[in-house]
């Protein structure tokens, strides 16, 4: 099974001019500093209208909710993060050290946006996002290089469930462990399948 690297994340169908370039930067950068000062749930669109000096109009003509506004938070290092998994897919040879990579890196990113990644999701919803499910094609498709034994439909998505905000959160919020401990042990099972 090829995986098609170039069509996982469309292009922005619409470019926009500059002046309203400029504005959605202002705000989602406004947003990204009200949400880490006061969190997620505590920050209106209103507040994130007022905070970036822009009307509520202008807010709403570029993004719809808070949602959309969290989903364009993350968009930029999603696609920096598919466009390093693709390069490594492409130039490897070892597929298990690019899996074994790639989950550490996905890792990383769930952990770093956690809060922004479980808006408006539920059990299960981050794992069935679009966004997301290029991670599970990836992770499919390099163990088909690999060739363990077993099911690799099953394997793939045990290890994507790994993966998962929900599965992240559980482990470092609930359980309390460290990132480092978290990784260390998602990877040994990584490690273990290869």
């Amino acid at each position: 099974m090829k995986l098609d690297l170039d069509n996982l994340i469309p292009a922005n169908p619409q470019p926009s001019r500059a002046d309203a370039l400029k504005n959605r930067a202002l705000i989602l950068e406004t947003a990204r500093q009200l949400f880490e000062e006061r969190g997620v749930e505590a920050v209106t669109m209103t507040d994130i209208a007022e905070a970036a000096g822009v009307g509520k109009g202008t807010l709403y003509r570029h993004f719809e909710n808070k949602m959309a506004v969290s989903e364009a938070l993350l968009d930029d290092e999603q696609r920096q993060h598919q466009a390093e998994t693709f390069e490594r897919i492409r130039t490897q040879t070892d597929a298990a050290a690019t899996l074994r990579w790639f989950v550490g890196a996905t890792l990383d990113y769930v952990d770093r946006n956690a809060v922004l990644l479980c808006v408006g999701t539920q059990p299960t919803g981050s794992l069935q996002h679009p966004a997301h499910w290029w991670w599970r094609q990836t992770v499919r498709g390099l163990l088909e290089q690999m060739r363990p034994p077993g099911d690799l439909d099953v394997l793939a998505d045990a290890i994507y469930i790994l993966m998962d905000v929900h599965n992240v959160y559980f482990l470092r919020q609930v359980r309390g462990y460290s990132l480092a401990r978290a990784r260390d042990e998602i990877l040994r099972i990584v490690d273990a399948v290869g």
